[in-house]
Parts: structure tokens; sequence; C-alpha cells
């Protein structure tokens, strides 16, 4: 059999629905009856002051607001042209962070700013001044801060870019998707190659050291060719990093998704060709593969942190930097504080609201417990590092003992190689991390449901 049947093979066996991991538990299995905000908040001081001496704190600011819905979107969006939203907005994120402030009680050290939605470049220059102008009033700023920002090609300005470099960001990830026109129009996601292009051409003349660009592959109409074709204009740019995702297909959550049928959208076999056909590509540019979905180009940041062991995964992905406090701020954000997960209401106006209450907009949550820490570890071990190690004799877990005889089936279809003290990833398996991962999800498999919660692996 050749290499690319076995793939295929393994392709179709494989593709379930399955989690993305930038959690764990994944929010689906969170236990919120013993959440409590008295508890997180306890969490967030606890977390707060066994580590920002040391590494600092990371703040996630979502701004939801669009001018139009992006149908293959997932995100927490708010479509309007309304641009009068900002200014309240704004007010609202830093009366959370005031909240936040009053827990944490010193001075936090900012390691890490991303601003995600949305479309945070929906928001004035001079807006996002006043927002990340308070959020720094009287904090101090980590020597090695990395400060990103997401941002719509078709509407971000020199004005935005010259703003927030001065503000000290310095990484900029462009939402491009695919540049088929095709494509295009059914996602309803509109910009032309030169309007990236001016974009990126701006900000390295500004100064900006890394540049990520956004492309999916799985959305409907998509073709190799015109997979090809946008490849191609990639190259001539060449991003520092490239996030090559596959397309999540979960209608029954973004009902915007309904705009197109599962008629318009590549089967498992045709996308599983398109994602090689990307990586192919991508790697004969000179990009180098980094975890799940992620590349880079030799001497960029990311990739030196995975080299070193040093590669984290959050809720925005991978990084290449970690804080054990994760601060979200803003309609839907989800909070990190090590011991506990947190997320924010999904409406603005009860967002609004609760903020004007003086209340802490949180509606769910999870307290970890020792074996969901353990069970942690392994996931982001695997995810980060393609490798992991355990001793189920000084570290008791029931969730990885029960995993293991989950594990072996994927060692016998060359995924990973498991011995009795831990599991390593192997070239072929790194196609595969999600169902890695999944062996091993003790509140998956202690959980599991007739509904479909998740989009499917391949």
């Amino acid at each position: 059999m050749t290499t690319e049947n076995h793939y295929a093979d393994l392709a179709a066996k494989h593709n379930v629905a399955a989690p993305r991991y930038t959690s764990y538990p994944t929010m689906p299995y969170w236990d919120t009856h013993s959440f409590s905000q008295k508890d997180w908040r306890e969490s967030v001081k606890r977390s707060f002051g066994e580590s920002n001496e040391k590494d600092g704190i990371s703040l996630y600011i979502h701004l939801p607001f669009c001018e139009s819905l992006c149908t293959y979107c997932g995100c927490n969006t708010r479509i309007t042209k309304n641009h009068s939203v900002e200014e309240p907005y704004i007010k609202a994120l830093l009366k959370e962070w005031e909240m936040y402030r009053a827990i944490i009680a010193d001075a936090p050290i900012i390691r890490e700013i991303h601003l995600g939605g949305g479309t945070p470049t929906f928001f004035s220059a001079a807006n996002l001044h006043l927002l990340i102008g308070g959020l720094l009033e009287g904090a101090e700023v980590h020597p090695k801060a990395e400060f990103s920002f997401e941002a719509h090609p078709a509407n971000t300005t020199v004005d935005h870019l010259q703003t927030l470099y001065d503000l000290g960001f310095r990484r900029l990830s462009l939402g491009i998707q695919d540049f088929d026109p095709k494509v295009q129009f059914i996602i309803n996601r509109h910009q032309s190659f030169e309007e990236v292009k001016a974009v990126t051409q701006q900000a390295r003349g500004i100064g900006y050291t890394s540049i990520n660009y956004d492309l999916i592959y799985g959305l409907p109409l998509q073709t190799p060719d015109g997979l090809i074709k946008t490849m191609d204009q990639v190259a001539e740019l060449m991003p520092d990093r490239i996030a090559f995702y596959s397309y999540a297909h979960v209608p029954w959550i973004k009902p915007g998704q309904r705009k197109f049928t599962e008629t318009d959208l590549p089967d498992a076999h045709e996308k599983g060709k398109l994602y090689e056909i990307g990586r192919e590509l991508l790697k004969g540019y000179g990009y180098l593969e980094i975890g799940m979905d992620h590349f880079a180009l030799p001497g960029d940041a990311l990739l030196k942190a995975a080299r070193m062991e040093e590669l984290h995964r959050n809720f925005m992905g991978y990084t290449q930097q970690h804080t054990q406090l994760l601060i979200g701020l803003g309609v839907s954000s989800i909070s990190d504080s090590m011991y506990a997960f947190a997320q924010n209401v999904k409406v603005v106006e009860d967002y609004l609201n609760l903020i004007k209450q003086g209340e802490l907009p949180i509606f769910k949550g999870h307290m970890l417990t020792h074996e969901d820490l353990v069970i942690r570890r392994h996931i982001l071990n695997i995810m980060c590092k393609g490798h992991t190690a355990w001793d189920l004799h000084t570290e008791p877990c029931k969730g990885v003992a029960d995993g293991i005889e989950r594990l072996i089936s994927l060692a016998n279809d060359g995924l990973i190689e498991l011995n009795s003290w831990g599991l390593e990833v192997t070239p072929l398996g790194e196609r595969f991390l999600r169902n890695i991962c999944m062996a091993i999800d003790a509140r998956l498999w202690a959980g599991k449901t007739s509904t479909q919660l998740f989009s499917m692996a391949i």
C-alpha cells in the first residue's frame, strides 16, 4: 500500500467528531455545578500571586463587532454598521478590568495582550488607543511582552497599524481564508489580494516583526485548483506564520453556516486532499509545520519555541509564551487561572448590563480537579511537544490508565509509539493529534452523548 493510500485509509477511519483541545476539560464537559464566582475570584488571586512576578499575566480582549457576517465563522459576533457601539463597549471593558484589578490588588505585569473578534479593526484607531491605554495604566509591561491583534484586510488602515505599533503591538494576524472569488462570495468574506498586499507591506514598513495569515481548507466550493492559486498568492507575500485551519462545520451552533449546504462542502476525502495539497505547498515554500494547523518560516519565534519545547496552547491557538493566568475581557471571553476556567456571557446587552451593575459578567466555568490537571498536562504535552510521560505508581490517574487501553489501537495504526511510561507521536501521527488526545480525555468518555458537539477531525 502506498503512503498516500495508507494516510487516506487512516483519515477515513479516524474522521470522527473531535475537540480542538484549546482547553482541558473541553467546554461541553465543564462541571458548572461545582463552579462559583467566589471560587473563581480566589483562583485568580492565587494564580496571580504565584506567577505575576515571575512570568506576568496575559489579557485577551474580545471585540465582537463586524459590519457583515462571514457565514463560515464560528466566533461570537455582533453584526452592525453602527459605530456608536464602540465607546460604550470600551468603557465596559475597562470597568471589567478594574474589577479584576481589585481582585489581584497589586500592579500586574502584562506579558501578552491579544485583540480578537469579531473584527478588532471595526474600532477606530482612536478608540483602540483609549482601550489599550486604559488597560496599561498603572500596570508594568514585561520586557518580553508580546502584543498582537487580528485584523480584516479590507478595513485595516495605516492609522490602525501605526497607533497599535506605538502602543507596543508587533504581531498582526490577517484573516484571509481563501482568495478564490467563488469561495469568498459564498462565505461572504471579501478582500482582494491587493488589499492584503497593501496591509502587509504597510505593517512591515512600520516595523511589525511578525505577520500571520489565517487560511482555511474545507470551505464551500473550495477546489484544489483554487487552493493552489491562493497558496501561490500567499507565497508572493511570505507572511512569517500561517494558520491553516480545517473548516469547522457546526450549523447547529452557528446558524449562519446554513446559508450553504453540505452539498457545497468537499467530502471527507476531498477535504483531506485539500489539506495535503496545502501542506505540501507550504513545505515547498519553506514553511515548517508546528503542532496542529500552524506553519512558520525558519527563524520565527513560534518555531523556536516549538524546538525548545516551550510552545503553549490556549483558546487563541499556539503561543510561544505561557503565563499561568490569562484574563479574558469582553463578551464571551474565556479566562484561565490554571486552576479554573470562566466564560463571560455571550450577548452584548447582557454583558453591558452586568458590568453596569458592578458584577463580573461570568455565566459559567469549571474548577479543575486533580485528575483534570494531570490530564490537561498530558494533552498540552501531546499538542505542543509531541510526547508525554507518566508514572502511574507515583501519580495515579484513572483517566490516563483508562486512556492507555484506547491508545493501543492508535499505536497499531502507527500514529504513536506507546510504552508503559508514555507516548511519542510519530510523523504520521502529527496529522491526528486531536484523535490522540481524545484517547485520554476522561471527561469526554465519561460524558458520551448521541448529540454531536464538535466538528469532524478531518
